[in-house]
């Protein structure tokens, strides 16, 4: 039987997420079912919103769980959930999916997601002010998940978090080395290091926009992105915007995340998860060293050209070291020139350089720099999927436990495919600036000067 560290209530929230905290009770976990009403019926059924399935009926594959709680997601944990119709959404069929809105979900709606310089002073003054009510409020929607032993269900606990944290939470999760046949594997993840990269991180932030955006009562609040593709140095590391930092890498008092602390961070142990979460304070607060490494840079405007020009998404053997994959380039696993030489660059390369806390990846989310960064990873994504005319079914076939074309992006319910997650973002309610693809050689070269491309 799990242990519930907090005293649950059945407040129905209506976003979309991994541990909704009404399906956390005793007789819920005991039943494996998450189907929360929705005005008196599980997931809205009698309003014709949604039905409760068994996920034995809807689930083709064969694997045998050994102890991964994340394999096969939502059955480790669920063996029912929602399945939303139309163009509901949410873990109950509750809200609308991204891009409506409306009592019945039948207006459409697309916001835009702005670079951050293009961002007023108002603008931004109020994203870092959500930004930092979403870190200091306890999320009613959601719960998180910790162990010590992550071989024993006996010892999982599902804890209080904060919006900010359980955004964290996630991508740390989804990171924790796979489980199989009692050995640890960290050659991929949920999240790295295969085909669902890009579209599992859109997941993640769609999750944040959401949240916010109910947190505050603002449906049109959006995310903006960071093009770090034209910089020297981070531009955006300063008092005006996401903090200074000093020589020991503290972000400097007088910033909105200088008394941020790290969830999860410490006791990064393979077979545990987020033990720090525990404790009344997290064991660490942020840490930043832009440029500190020497052995690192920022990604240029070239490597993100020459990452555009690979027209086959993700090649055999679906991994870190699939070559001519954008995929792969991508995430900056492959120099971009040759497309098939070993190189650090791209997504991994912004990591390092921005250093402390961001080059901890598992942790690395409680950096909001990884929000405008993984933002504008997103944007190119986009320019990629425009560019090829990319849709679902350019997701290529594979069996990497959790990439897989039909699996659920782990660990967000209701369930979206992986391969779904692979078409315009316009299908999820939202589109960045300057998307003019027949401009996609011409970029300019200056931000500060001129609007760029990407």
């Amino acid at each position: 039987m799990l242990l519930l560290l907090l005293s649950l209530t059945l407040a129905i929230g209506s976003s979309h997420g991994q541990f909704p905290r009404v399906c956390m009770t005793e007789d819920a976990q005991l039943n494996k079912t998450c189907c929360p009403l929705w005005n008196g019926s599980p997931c809205g059924r009698n309003a014709k919103r949604g039905v409760c399935v068994d996920w034995k009926s809807k689930r083709s594959f064969k694997d045998i769980q050994h102890y991964d709680d994340r394999l096969n997601w939502p059955q480790g944990h669920f063996a029912f959930t929602c399945e939303c119709f139309g163009n509901y959404g949410g873990f109950n069929c509750g809200r609308c999916k991204p891009g409506y809105s409306g009592d019945k979900c039948d207006k459409p709606r697309t916001v835009v997601r702005k670079e951050i310089r293009e961002l007023s002073v108002l603008e931004r003054r109020r994203f870092f002010s959500y930004l930092n009510l979403a870190k200091y409020t306890i999320s009613k929607n959601y719960v998180i998940l910790v162990t010590g032993d992550r071989h024993h269900r006996g010892t999982y606990k599902f804890i209080n978090a904060t919006i900010y944290d359980v955004f964290a939470w996630i991508h740390y999760y989804a990171m924790k080395p796979i489980l199989m046949n009692s050995t640890f594997t960290s050659k991929t993840n949920y999240a790295h290091a295969g085909p669902a990269f890009p579209g599992w991180h859109r997941r993640l932030l769609l999750f944040l926009e959401s949240e916010i955006q109910e947190l505050m009562g603002d449906e049109d609040f959006t995310l903006p992105y960071y093009n770090w593709s034209h910089e020297k140095n981070c531009s955006i590391c300063t008092e005006d915007f996401l903090g200074s930092n000093d020589l020991q890498g503290n972000i400097i008092s007088s910033s909105y995340f200088a008394s941020w602390g790290a969830i999860c961070s410490g006791y990064n142990y393979v077979d545990a998860y987020c033990r720090s979460a525990e404790r009344r304070f997290p064991v660490e607060n942020l840490l930043r060293k832009p440029g500190r490494n020497p052995s690192t840079r920022l990604p240029t405007y070239l490597d993100v050209q020459h990452t555009l020009k690979w027209k086959t998404f993700d090649t055999e053997p679906f991994d870190s070291t699939s070559k001519y994959s954008f995929r792969n380039c991508l995430e900056g696993f492959l120099n971009p020139l040759d497309g098939k030489s070993e190189d650090e660059n791209m997504h991994n390369m912004f990591h390092d350089y921005i250093g402390g806390t961001m080059s901890q990846v598992p942790i690395s989310g409680n950096d909001p720099i990884f929000i405008l960064h993984h933002a504008y990873i997103d944007k190119l994504y986009e320019v990629w999927i425009r560019k090829y005319n990319a849709t679902p079914e350019t997701y290529p076939e594979n069996n990497h436990r959790g990439h897989r074309p039909l699996e659920c992006a782990m660990p967000f319910l209701p369930c979206v495919t992986n391969k779904h997650l692979l078409q315009t973002s316009t299908a999820y309610g939202y589109e960045y600036t300057h998307m003019d693809l027949r401009d996609v050689e011409h970029a300019e070269t200056s931000y500060s000067s001129v609007h760029v491309l990407y």
